[in-house]
């Protein structure tokens, strides 16, 4: 594997600027384990000197001869890109289900149009969409990277469908503002270093600008652009690997599906700020921030004006819609291959809601791409968005495209067996923050609902009524094969619940007292119960967790109050608890009363409260399973967004 190592003394001053001003981009869990890899002839392919003149031009079925000397014909590639993308028509693929690799090999193999072997293959996924770093131990498992950026999984998937059809050029490579020991930690937190090495595909940093690397080729090096004159980047450079591959080889953009703070959504067009260099200073990748340079004075009169700061923040945008069609001209992808495994609602950073599904959506009409993605998150022809950002229905960046380069967003075709997700009729779930202070939360999806019988006589009579909720999936929504069964009961002193386990391994530390608290009780064979007093506030709510001998730990949670450890655990639901165990039947029953007043404060007939209902069972491996998913990269059940409703019937 070849690791571009930036060499420069710059830190992360600019970055954390940019972060501040504008919209960004990065995120992934952990590898999963990992088939032989079908061995490339070198771990290094030299992605400059094998696409220099006569190395890829044969090999190539189509791409404009616009790469001479040092110097790129824009005015070549943009008619060729506009010509191009204005007579496709074809459909954009929609898939549904399985894990990011496999549904990143279909999608390959459905949407990637055949080329001859000896061509060279660049795949830019999104590395570099994220905030910044997170200690998961300190942020419920979050490293701050995970479910910002393209799954390295789905691009292995990616990776080996081109290996199976005989490419031997393939390299990885992304953009990104930070220094070289930053870019290090990003491509081994986010997993691309460790898939890159065992895949034996170079992986470049697009983050030189031949002054800071002397490594040989140079790939990221810079290249002018002619016939930028009279555009909105007449300063744009673009890097030689990916000016080479747009000459004769084959270019992927493979972005992650999600919504965005600024941009509305970040897929294929947006995606594309990741390859941005300008001639504005030096490092010219530091130019970044040209693209949206208007937007840190805005958000500063968004702050003392909102009626003039909201002109000034729509007019910051619509200009960056249009230098970034500006981009898309000269550096329009073959073909884009992007991941929704999840797709992600919010703001593309710190505010995230995953879809119920694992989708991939691929075509080589980028721009119609982008259309179908922005459906899929309810983002397309979306009225509320339409009333507050200045009659925009859809992101700026897909309607400024469309117009360009004169594509129907209305006649797009959707074929593959995720198509039906966008039947005609169907609201998508829309989950969106944006930079200028407002917000779009409308989830069409039903939440699962769980009732409590109220309680006249005895609790043990109640279960006997109670209906039961059972649940068989995990934290994904994938599922586990293991039962749990829950049922609720109510009155004026306490709330009730009941748990039946089947397929119980009672990994329980027996010798530790059930009579106090039991610290660290998850980490054991357990069960958790999450409800919350007051359905308008999801901030707040109370997590007890059961062991199935008799042990509990119990804790308030409260996102607006930012409560200490201490205090979190200070909090007490008073509960009483009995269980039953068959260790021959491998099943338990946990019952317990809950007389904390917090809960028993918000006991009324009728009312409706935020729940969610956890186990978590085995060792190897662990399960942790849930009746609502939160369909978060790794196991997170802190999810209030995926909470289910207890009613309290009369």
């Amino acid at each position: 594997m070849r690791l571009l190592r930036i060499r420069r003394g710059h830190g992360v001053h600019s970055l954390l600027l940019l972060a501040l001003a504008v919209a960004g981009c990065r995120e992934r869990p952990k590898a999963t384990p990992v088939d032989a890899a079908p061995a490339l002839p070198s771990a290094v392919v030299d992605v400059v000197s094998s696409a220099s003149p006569g190395g890829m031009e044969s090999a190539a079925e189509a791409g404009a001869p616009a790469v001479a000397a040092d110097v790129v014909d824009g005015a070549a590639l943009r008619a060729a890109h506009r010509a191009r993308i204005k007579a496709d028509t074809s459909a954009v693929v929609l898939l549904e289900g399985g894990a990011p690799r496999e549904l990143g090999q279909r999608l390959c193999a459905k949407v990637v149009p055949a080329r001859p072997k000896e061509t060279p293959v660049l795949i830019k996924p999104n590395l570099g969409g994220f905030d910044w770093f997170k200690d998961p131990a300190t942020h419920d498992g979050d490293d701050g990277v995970r479910g910002r950026t393209t799954d390295p999984e789905f691009v292995r998937g990616i990776v080996r469908c081109l290996k199976e059809r005989g490419h031997t050029k393939i390299t990885i490579a992304e953009g990104w503002d930070g220094t070289n020991a930053n870019w290090n930690k990003l491509a081994k937190v986010s997993g691309y270093a460790k898939m890159a090495e065992e895949e034996k595909v170079p992986l470049v940093a697009l983050d030189d600008d031949g002054v800071f690397d002397k490594q040989g080729d140079k790939p990221a090096e810079p290249m002018r652009i002619g016939g930028m004159e009279g555009t909105n980047v007449p300063t744009l450079l673009v890097p030689r690997v990916v000016a080479e591959h747009l000459r004769g080889g084959l270019f992927i953009s493979a972005p992650k599906v999600k919504a965005h703070r600024f941009g509305v959504v970040s897929l294929a067009i947006k995606g594309m700020q990741g390859t941005v260099m300008t001639s504005d200073g030096r490092p010219a990748m530091h130019q970044k921030k040209v693209m949206h340079k208007e937007i840190s004075a805005a958000l500063q009169l968004l702050a003392t004006d909102r009626v003039e700061g909201q002109k000034a923040y729509l007019s910051s945008l619509e200009v960056f819609a249009e230098r970034m069609v500006d981009v898309l001209e000269i550096e329009a992808p073959d073909v884009v291959l992007a991941e929704g495994a999840p797709a992600m609602g919010g703001d593309g950073f710190g505010k995230r809601w995953p879809s119920a599904e694992n989708v991939a959506i691929g075509g080589t009409n980028p721009i119609l791409v982008d259309r179908v993605g922005a459906q899929l998150l309810g983002l397309w022809d979306n009225a509320d968005l339409a009333a507050k950002l200045g009659g925009h229905r859809t992101s700026p960046l897909i309607t400024a495209a469309a117009k360009r380069f004169e594509v129907d967003l209305e006649a797009v075709k959707i074929e593959g067996d995720g198509a039906a997700l966008l039947d005609a009729g169907k609201k998508r779930p829309v989950h969106f923050v944006s930079m200028n202070g407002f917000e779009l939360h409308s989830d069409p999806s039903p939440r699962p609902v769980a009732h409590a019988v109220h309680v006249t006589g005895a609790v043990e009579e109640a279960w006997k009524t109670a209906p039961p909720v059972a649940f068989t999936t995990d934290w994904s929504g994938a599922e586990a094969g293991i039962r749990t069964e829950v049922r609720f009961a109510w009155n004026k002193d306490a709330l009730y619940t009941q748990w039946k386990l089947e397929g119980a391994g009672l990994d329980v530390d027996t010798t530790r007292p059930i009579e106090t608290e039991r610290t660290k009780l998850y980490e054991e064979d357990c069960v958790e119960l999450f409800v919350g007093p007051d359905a308008t506030n999801l901030d707040r709510y109370f997590e007890i967790e059961l062991g199935p001998r008799g042990h509990f730990f119990d804790l308030e949670i409260d996102r607006g109050k930012k409560l200490s450890v201490e205090q979190q655990i200070a909090w007490s639901s008073k509960p009483t608890i009995t269980t039953k165990v068959d260790e021959a039947a491998r099943t338990a029953t946990i019952e317990a009363t809950l007389r904390a007043p917090e809960i028993v404060g918000a006991l009324s007939a009728g009312a409706t409260l935020p729940l969610a209902l956890y186990r978590m069972e085995g060792k190897a491996p662990r399960r942790y399973l849930a009746w609502s998913p939160t369909r978060t990269p790794k196991p997170n059940f802190h999810v209030p967004s995926a909470f289910g409703r207890l009613v309290l019937d009369p």
